[in-house]
């Protein structure tokens, strides 16, 4: 749902990254040089970026009961 705080596998906080990440994707930046920009070096962390999907929004319709 939403970006974890932490990458599950090494611990390293990437939770701050992901809006900055978002922008210049959206900008048409190339995803491997906005995360060698943003320090994001090792694998795992990537493919917390690169495997995420939001969908706040769409849960965010539904109400609790």
């Amino acid at each position: 749902m939403i970006i974890p705080v932490r990458c599950m596998s090494c611990g390293k906080p990437i939770g701050h990254l992901y809006e900055e990440y978002l922008e210049a994707v959206v900008r048409g930046e190339a995803k491997k040089e906005v995360m060698d920009g943003l320090g994001l070096k090792r694998y795992c962390c990537r493919a917390v970026f690169l495997g995420h999907v939001d969908l706040l929004d769409e849960a965010a319709v539904f109400k609790k009961n």
